[in-house]
């Protein structure tokens, strides 16, 4: 329900000068990354640092009110059109605009620090538990954390790696929690949420790039030779390379199928919730009836998408670390596993 706590404040300023409702503007408003963070049921927002390099070399560091009060500060505007729309810019000596070095705290940078800082409070008092009380189980919130690390290390991690499992859980267990907490942060679209980072290509395309070189850099040396030289006949390797081009083209596609995956389904769900939110102000002009009605029906539906996206939240966060687990069983074939496997297939 935060959703509609944050959209009054856009929305009545809209209505409230007489334009008009720009749709457009207001869903990618709350999905797109800012220097600011808007506080709900009013105009306010927290500012946020500036951290740019100008085409000179010199750095700038300053707070982000300045450019969203004053309009242009120290040479920097933010563009509201064009390639750079919604980024920070700068003129150079010729009066060219150009994209300076962006190292600013945006909202986005804020929210993942947030969800490490959430990460390390999960997982620093479970092990100050362990350490003082051995293997007593724990109570109340550190319970449920526990019940669900072992749900993600028994039923997938341990299953899928075996003998290895106790070398990675460290890292599919921070990835399971870090992506479960940007996603349910996503859905609190006031602050101290209101970032998208799911639904956001670059924070996605990390952590698949992450699983890819945790794949490659531990892979086995079976797993290299099936990668360049696979056991095919002769002629599909040498002298045109067919199979080894596959194989290496399958190999980049693993993270590029975890980064879309996860985007497309955490931003499909913060649109439509938008969109049936918006809906009530786009038929605001048809009369109070349909608009009374279109209300009803939205809010209805939207409630039905926030609960079934906070579904989707956990579902996500376990498919990323699955897939995540099942790639790197894959790089460490060994070579007596796949001929127990192949004798285990002839019989």
């Amino acid at each position: 329900m935060a959703v509609f706590a944050a959209l009054p404040a856009p929305l009545s300023a809209a209505d409230g000068n007489g334009g008009e409702f720009n749709v457009k503007e207001v869903i990618f408003e709350h999905l797109l990354d800012t220097y600011k963070w808007e506080l709900p049921f009013t105009h306010a927002y927290v500012s946020l640092p500036v951290i740019v390099r100008d085409y000179e070399g010199g750095w700038h560091v300053f707070d982000s009110r300045n450019l969203y009060e004053k309009g242009e500060y120290e040479g920097f505007t933010i563009s509201h059109e064009g390639d750079y729309s919604g980024k920070i810019v700068g003129k150079d000596a010729e009066g060219n605009i150009y994209r300076p070095l962006d190292l600013s705290i945006t909202k986005d940078v804020s929210e993942i620090i947030l969800a490490a800082i959430l990460v390390l409070l999960i997982f620093f008092p479970m092990a100050r538990w362990y350490r003082k009380n051995g293997n007593k189980a724990p109570r109340r919130f550190l319970g449920a954390v526990e019940l669900i690390v072992d749900m993600i290390y028994s039923e997938v991690i341990k299953p899928v790696l075996g003998k290895d499992a106790r070398k990675f859980a460290p890292y599919l267990l921070t990835l399971f929690f870090f992506i479960l907490i940007i996603n349910l942060l996503g859905m609190i679209t006031v602050f101290p949420g209101g970032a998208n980072l799911s639904g956001n290509l670059a924070v996605t395309m990390v952590l698949a790039i992450l699983t890819f070189l945790v794949v490659n850099i531990f892979g086995t040396k079976h797993y290299w030779k099936d990668l360049f030289w696979p056991e095919v006949p002769m002629w599909m390797k040498c002298p045109v390379p067919l199979m080894p081009l596959i194989e290496v083209f399958g190999a980049i596609t693993k993270p590029v199928a975890l980064m879309i995956r996860l985007f497309a389904n955490m931003l499909g769900g913060h649109m439509i919730t938008l969109v049936l939110v918006a809906l009530i102000f786009i038929f605001s002009t048809l009369g109070m009836a349909v608009q009374s009605g279109t209300a009803v029906f939205s809010m209805i539906f939207a409630l039905f998408m926030a609960v079934l996206h906070l579904l989707i939240c956990l579902i996500q966060a376990y498919v990323f670390t699955m897939l995540s687990t099942i790639f790197i069983s894959l790089a460490r074939v060994h070579g007596e596993e796949r001929h127990e496997a192949e004798n285990g297939q002839n019989r």
